[in-house]
């Protein structure tokens, strides 16, 4: 979606208020499309004493599977995003504003940017997944394996020893 920000840059207190769903299907994260659904976005550019702010909330859920069990879940985020918007930036390297040089700023790229970095870096489907068996795979969650787990390095035996 590109906002006409012309009206907002020259006057003061002046907001414009967006609201429109952002479809990600087709974005591949790890061989996956975790977003079956679009993107709600509530977006908002505000004119404080001449600064101009622009405040994204994005509501959505993310498809993906568990981390330690590989079972598919569901997770419901919402996330908020403000940033700085000018008309000219007067370092290059500065990355707390976004540069709208003509008024005009594509909100699906700054959207779509700020999902991707704010998405967790492990995904469980609870806090207390116990994960796949190592030997034979059986999901624990599921309940207990009857796999032998006796499988000690020699070197450690003399360790074992000591436990039991």
């Amino acid at each position: 979606m590109l906002l006409q920000l012309k009206d907002v840059f020259l006057n003061e207190g002046s907001s414009q208020q967006f609201d429109y769903s952002l479809p990600m299907n087709e974005i591949d994260i790890g061989g996956d499309y975790p977003f079956k659904s679009p993107v709600s976005v509530h977006a908002s550019a505000v004119n404080r004493a001449g600064l101009v702010e622009l405040f994204v909330d994005a509501v959505f859920d993310y498809t993906t599977r568990c981390d330690r069990c590989f079972e598919p879940m569901v997770k419901h985020m919402e996330l908020s995003f403000t940033h700085g918007l000018a008309t000219e930036l007067i370092d290059e390297l500065n990355d707390d504003y976004i540069e709208t040089p003509d008024y005009t700023l594509e909100l699906d790229d700054v959207v779509i940017s700020d999902i991707l970095l704010n998405l967790p870096s492990k995904n469980l489907c609870r806090e207390d997944c116990r994960g796949l068996c190592l030997y034979c795979g059986q999901n624990l969650n599921n309940g207990a394996c009857a796999c032998q787990k006796q499988d000690v390095d020699s070197r450690l035996e003399i360790l074992k020893q000591l436990i039991d």
